[in-house]
């Protein structure tokens, strides 16, 4: 998907989700099958406190296998899913990803699925509802409500619900901070790019790859600490690079990225050494949900002993500077790039 013209331009990723879809009339009737009744749905929560976020997860996902089509500026993109169970757990992820970027837990989902009796059938439900519960349990969210419709059309929505009296802003980056971001980048990309039957590896790395796709890392355990030395953060959904821009925005700082410091896992850094390929590319392209932060250089000693203690990977990429509007990344060589590589792109 792309945005801009009418032709296929392979710098912008194709992703089944995003907020913008111009979806068709899909409430017929309710449907007949509904969820089987495995899930706590009773909240417990005691609302004190400020809420502060709630999250549309915005995802129209197809995840029994029909053609479903997307129209973002101009373009249109088909893409067959046919694994419900591991499609609704990505879109949970990816909702509560939100939440967890701004150092809030997520506390409950609400989830709206529509379809046909060919596609809701039993074993497609007891998969979704198994893969649920499965998301309920690790990271300790209820399913509190929802709907299900009878549709021509199947899709899910999902929004996640956090409390929280306080929450780390996106718009509040400042001169000489460090930029750092959580985990590895560019594996689902791949892991799309091998579903779609562009690349082909192995069976191995390709499962590894797909697995990456389908299951991201929700770094959950790093944001009751977020508080404690990030000044402003994201997600990483539409691409690093895009992504960044957001976190900027129009505040009078410019940064500089460090290529060589951008973490990628080792079968990544394999692909691309083996095919000469542009790690900017596979950087850039999304549906990545790791955090994306700065912070200022006193914490550097903190962030490095809580990457430890917590066991998860936080890199410093670069810093931000003086210079409004800079976008600058240097290569290995100490050579400056320029950066062509948009990411996903939001049309409403």
């Amino acid at each position: 998907m792309a945005a801009g013209e009418n032709k296929t331009d392979e710098s912008v990723p194709e992703r089944v989700g995003g907020a913008q879809p111009k979806l068709p009339p899909i409430i017929e009737k309710p449907a007949t099958a509904g969820l089987p009744p495995v899930i706590d749905t009773t909240p417990d929560a005691t609302v004190g406190q400020t809420v502060l976020r709630v999250v549309w997860g915005g995802w129209m996902a197809n995840p029994f296998g029909m053609k479903i089509q997307f129209r973002f500026g101009g373009y249109e993109n088909e893409f067959d899913f046919k694994k419900p169970g591991l499609l609704i757990k990505k879109i949970i992820r990816s909702s509560i990803s939100d939440l967890i970027c701004k150092g809030i837990k997520p506390k409950y989902i609400f989830i709206s699925g529509s379809g046909n009796q060919k596609h809701f059938n039993k074993k497609n439900l007891s998969l979704i509802s198994k893969s649920i519960k499965e998301e309920q349990k690790k990271y300790d969210i209820k399913l509190s409500g929802g709907d299900t419709t009878k549709s021509k059309y199947s899709s899910f929505t999902i929004v996640s619900l956090g409390f929280s009296s306080k929450i780390v802003k996106r718009n509040n980056v400042s001169i000489n901070e460090d930029i750092y971001v959580t985990g590895n980048l560019g594996d689902s990309f791949i892991g799309l790019q091998i579903l779609k039957k562009k690349i082909n590896i192995n069976n191995a790395i390709n499962n590894y790859f797909i697995k990456k796709y389908y299951h991201p890392d929700i770094p959950i355990d790093i944001s009751k600490n977020l508080f404690n030395f990030a000044k402003s953060s994201i997600d990483i959904s539409d691409g690093l690079f895009d992504d960044l821009n957001k976190l900027i925005n129009n505040q009078n700082v410019g940064y500089i990225l460090y290529s060589n410091k951008i973490p990628i896992s080792k079968y990544l850094n394999n692909y691309l050494k083996k095919n000469n390929k542009n790690i900017l590319k596979f950087i850039s392209k999304g549906d990545d949900y790791q955090i994306l932060f700065t912070s200022p250089k006193t914490k550097r000693k903190y962030i490095k002993n809580l990457s430890k203690r917590i066991n998860i990977k936080i890199t410093q990429i670069g810093n931000t500077t003086n210079v409004k509007n800079q976008r600058t990344i240097i290569d290995g060589k100490n050579q400056l790039k320029s950066i062509n590589y948009r990411g996903y792109s939001h049309k409403f």
